[in-house]
């Protein structure tokens, strides 16, 4: 700083400076801390991430794999048979893989149960439907954990859908057994509920193993024994498919308020 000797000419033009970096201080710190501006490719992979748009991603796809299936009816393999030109391991792979895809689409488990008895026989075919059984309950909840969960998890107002979350969430493994143990909730649903919850996934993929095995059994040995309807065997299987479901609503029937507990 110049002191007070200076000359008088000086002294306006320092003065002059002076008044410049002043008036240029406030422009400096606005520009520092403006945001930057956002591109339209960063405010389209927002959207694209929000929940909603990965919830409405989950639907369409769902919605696809329900048209194809309707397109390429599955149901057929009962009548027609398997492809003769796929046979031993090969077959059981691409049945596996087949079930847990139309699963995921909605196919009710109990058509191809029957359809892996047919085709593979009871002991084969139980153990490839139980390996497709636990794909598509992995592919399913992965797809609802991944596409749906946030974007479901904040309309869980109601008294019932609370509690129905919070035995999932709390007890999943005991849930989830009673569940698969239950005959009359659909696959897909409780899949798609899981994952909305805070499940772990080795409690969802333990407990669907196991506690799809009884039921598996029975529509696979069925299915395997169709030719012979009135063969032991074939009565055993039907009555292991009946018995439990009136056993499950009744139990369902007399332990309903304990879902409306809060």
């Amino acid at each position: 700083m110049l002191d007070a000797t200076t000359r008088s000419g000086d002294t306006a033009t320092v003065s002059y400076r002076a008044t410049a970096t002043e008036l240029l201080l406030p422009v400096c710190v606005v520009t520092a801390t403006a945001p930057a501006p956002t591109s339209p490719l960063a405010r389209c992979g927002r959207v694209l991430r929000s929940p909603w748009s990965r919830f409405s991603l989950l639907v369409a796809l769902l919605a696809a794999a329900g048209a194809s299936v309707l397109l390429f009816e599955p149901q057929k393999l009962l009548a027609d048979g398997w492809p003769p030109h796929v046979g031993g391991l090969t077959a059981a792979l691409v049945f596996a893989a087949a079930y847990a895809l139309v699963t995921v689409a909605f196919v009710p488990r109990p058509l191809l149960n029957l359809a892996a008895g047919a085709v593979f026989g009871s002991a084969v075919g139980l153990g490839t439907a139980l390996v497709g059984t636990v794909l598509g309950a992995g592919l399913a909840f992965g797809l609802g954990r991944l596409l749906g969960q946030d974007a479901l998890r904040p309309l869980l107002r109601g008294r019932l859908l609370k509690a129905a979350d919070g035995q999932l969430s709390r007890h999943g493994m005991r849930s989830m057994l009673a569940a698969r143990l239950f005959p009359g909730l659909p696959f897909w649903g409780v899949n798609y509920a899981a994952a909305v919850s805070r499940m772990g996934w080795t409690s969802f993929l333990v407990a669907t193993a196991l506690g799809s095995i009884p039921n598996t059994a029975a529509y696979v040995v069925a299915g395997a024994r169709a030719s012979a309807p009135t063969s032991p065997i074939f009565l055993i299987a039907l009555a292991s498919i009946a018995l439990p479901t009136v056993a499950g609503a009744v139990v369902a029937w007399r332990k309903r308020h304990h879902l409306r507990k809060p």
